[in-house]
Parts: C-alpha cells; structure tokens; sequence
C-alpha cells in the first residue's frame, strides 16, 4: 500500500528536488527563474554565415580543380549540391528574417 502520510509527501519532493539539483550540474538552485547561458543569437547567425561562406569557398575550390582535372565528376556535383542547399537555406532565412520584421513593423503600440 502506498503512503500518503505528509512526511513520506516531503522526503519524496526534498529526494526530487535533490535529483534535479544534481542532474543539472549548471550550480543554479533548483526552482528560481533560469537563463540558459548558450550562444547568442548574434552567435548563431555570424557562425552560420561563416559556415555558408566555408561552403562557397569549397565548391569553388572544387570548381577550380575540376578545370585542371585534379577532381572527378561526383566531387563536383556534390560540391555543388552542397553550395545549392546552403544557398537555399541562406536564402529562406533572410525572407523569414525579413518577414519577421514586417509583421513587427504591423504592430499596433
């Protein structure tokens, strides 16, 4: 039978709280308000546009050494799938980005 005495209620929260606490191994105290400590956004967008100019830089690359005949057939349409998706991915971003900003533009104060 389980025990519902107020007692068994508190040792079962204070081992609770106890697990939380130590799974989160951040030192924050379990219940206050949190702040993820994570990248920025700034971050994210300046490492993903650092990653899309990486990938031109190798499809050019690739390019280059497909004219000296250095690179066979599949390097390059895989170069260039891949500079494809990432421009793709660019490209959605800014119209999401850009929407974003038109639909805060709409906002009555």
């Amino acid at each position: 039978m389980v025990d519902i005495s107020p007692n068994s209620a508190l040792q079962a929260y204070k081992k609770a709280i106890d697990q939380a606490a130590t799974s989160k191994g951040s030192g924050t105290s379990v219940g206050s308000d949190e702040v993820s400590t994570g990248p920025s956004f700034a971050d994210l967008v300046s490492e993903a546009g650092k990653q899309a100019v990486n990938d031109g830089m190798a499809s050019e690359k690739v390019s280059l050494q497909s004219l000296t005949g250095e690179s066979g057939l599949v390097d390059i349409v895989t170069a260039v799938s891949s500079a494809e998706v990432t421009l793709e991915t660019v490209v959605s971003v800014r119209d999401r980005v850009i929407q974003a900003y038109q639909d805060i533009i709409k906002m009555p104060i």
